[in-house]
């Protein structure tokens, strides 16, 4: 028995050194390590670190989100970050758990991607001229609207400031950051470009939406929001304010109702059943597939959505 057993394992050795048999290497520790605080700003850094070795790219917040409004920070997350060199976050107030980040963690790198970027007041639809946000990655601006991303021209804007900090953070591959931003802004423009030449003729041009996200996507695209109900997603509308926006599409004539595939759409039945006005869902792109055309694919949706609401 011993011979026939010490046989085989001879056997097994010499076939397995006969077909290239190896032992699985260890899997090499990052290098690098980002944190993205939410999906928007995940799917840039998919983009941005497309093929640069040992980069770990997380996302924070999942797909358990939309918007970070009622997002809490739980010590998984803390953790998380405490072994990351970077976070890379929206900015314009989004992150409203950044000043306990920078309390717990202050040497940790922020990058924040609105820096530059001119914004809309909440509940307002066009930015005013002294809110261009200029900060050091700490500054909130609360009492703004932070949905950038939802504009082509914004989301670039952010794609190269993030890009900015990751070549400062990683010098030795800071051409190939560039590389990846020419290329995934050049697929941005062409479909800005495209989308301009869809949109910019057709007739109507009032929207009501139902989440305080879209007012840079409107002013990119001319879009007029007659009205939002549900400014913060989780809130729901009164009657009173359901009676005062039937009043107003009626007398304005909006013909779209848009809302969010993330959160339910009950207001909107309920105005479309007392006016002639069609629900229609619109993605502010905050949670879908994690791979890198993701919001290329969305804003695509997006397009093909408005020219069937607008005609």
């Amino acid at each position: 028995m011993k011979r026939i057993v010490a046989f085989c394992l001879a056997l097994c050795v010499m076939i397995c050194g006969m077909s290239g048999c190896a032992r699985p290497e260890p899997q090499q520790e990052p290098r690098l390590k980002v944190v993205a605080s939410f999906y928007p700003i995940y799917i840039m850094l998919l983009n941005l670190t497309d093929g640069i070795p040992q980069i770990q790219v997380d996302n924070m917040a999942g797909q358990q989100t939309g918007c970070l409004h009622d997002f809490q920070m739980q010590t998984d997350d803390m953790k998380n970050l405490e072994s990351a060199d970077a976070f890379i976050i929206n900015g314009a107030g989004m992150e409203s758990f950044l000043d306990k980040v920078v309390e717990e963690l202050p040497s940790l790198t922020v990058v924040d991607s609105s820096v530059g970027i001119p914004l809309i007041a909440s509940g307002e639809e066009e930015p005013e001229e002294e809110a261009h946000h200029e900060g050091d990655g700490h500054d909130h601006h609360s009492d703004y609207n932070p949905h950038l991303w939802v504009s082509i021209s914004n989301y670039i804007q952010q794609v190269e400031n993030i890009r900015d900090g990751l070549a400062a953070l990683d010098p030795a591959y800071a051409g190939q950051y560039q590389k990846n931003c020419e290329e995934y802004v050049g697929k941005l423009e062409a479909l800005r470009q495209r989308m301009h030449q869809e949109l910019d003729g057709l007739p109507h041009r009032d929207i009501v939406t139902f989440h305080e996200a879209f007012p840079y996507f409107a002013q990119e695209f001319n879009l007029h929001i007659a009205a939002v109900i549900n400014r913060e997603p989780e809130s729901e509308p009164s009657a009173r304010e359901l009676a005062n926006t039937i009043l107003l599409v009626r007398s304005t004539g909006v013909k779209a109702l848009f809302v969010e595939p993330q959160y339910p759409k009950t207001a909107a039945d309920i105005i479309s059943d007392e006016t002639e006005a069609q629900v229609y869902v619109l993605d502010p792109g905050v949670s879908g597939k994690e791979e890198k055309d993701a919001y290329l694919d969305i804003m695509e949706q997006n397009l093909q959505v408005l020219i069937t609401a607008l005609q």
